[in-house]
């Protein structure tokens, strides 16, 4: 049976963990996309050797599970003596592996941009850098936006992950009171509505924006 009681009682403790859940999506969202961007430039780059570090480490970090990250940087490290916080394993583990995702999307997203843009840039006499910065990224960046909302979304429901390496976000705290009231039935529920929520939030939040980008 679902206690509907006991999902309405644990709503302020599950939602205590609710600043580790978005803390966790959101910062790791943007060091991702910094760090995704970065690792475009260095993918696209004619020099072999910033070309193929690059591809390397976005095969690595598509190609392991975000679990197995999780679980080398919190458990696995100890054994260098290094130990971190669970927190920063958690930003470190979503921001590193995301950044692989976020890359590949900018990569076709600059890719996608007309060459001749380029062309016209370099025929004006303008750097290499600036006609990046200034006129290819924020094309390549309208062409993003649909991807990368759903890379949030997803990165939001993967925060779940968190957890296995004791985060007290709302799905570890949705753990403990099912524990403790032997109904983890209802708790799973009650957090599975939580994660629908925000999600259908980011898809409105999505909407808007390609809304907006569209009239400009």
């Amino acid at each position: 049976m679902i206690d509907l009681s006991l999902m309405v009682k644990s709503i302020p403790f599950v939602l205590a963990g609710l600043p580790y859940t978005l803390g966790i999506s959101l910062v790791s969202f943007v060091l991702g996309n910094l760090f995704g961007i970065l690792l475009a430039r260095l993918r696209l780059s004619r020099k072999a050797y910033w070309r193929y570090p690059a591809r390397v480490y976005i095969s690595i970090m598509r190609g392991v599970p975000l679990l197995v990250v999780l679980f080398t940087l919190y458990f696995g490290l100890p054994y260098l003596s290094v130990q971190l916080p669970a927190l920063l394993c958690a930003f470190i583990g979503f921001s590193t592996v995301s950044s692989a995702y976020i890359a590949e999307i900018y990569r076709s997203a600059i890719e996608a941009v007309d060459q001749g843009q380029w062309e016209a840039a370099r025929a004006l006499g303008l750097p290499q850098k600036s006609i990046f910065k200034r006129i290819i990224l924020p094309q390549a960046l309208r062409i993003a936006v649909a991807p990368l909302g759903n890379v949030m979304i997803d990165m939001v429901k993967s925060s779940s992950l968190a957890a296995m390496i004791t985060v007290p976000d709302i799905f570890q705290q949705a753990k403990i009171i099912g524990g403790r009231a032997y109904d983890y039935m209802s708790m799973y529920i009650l957090i599975a509505f939580i994660y629908w929520l925000l999600s259908f939030i980011l898809e409105l939040l999505q909407d808007r924006l390609e809304a907006y980008l569209r009239l400009e």
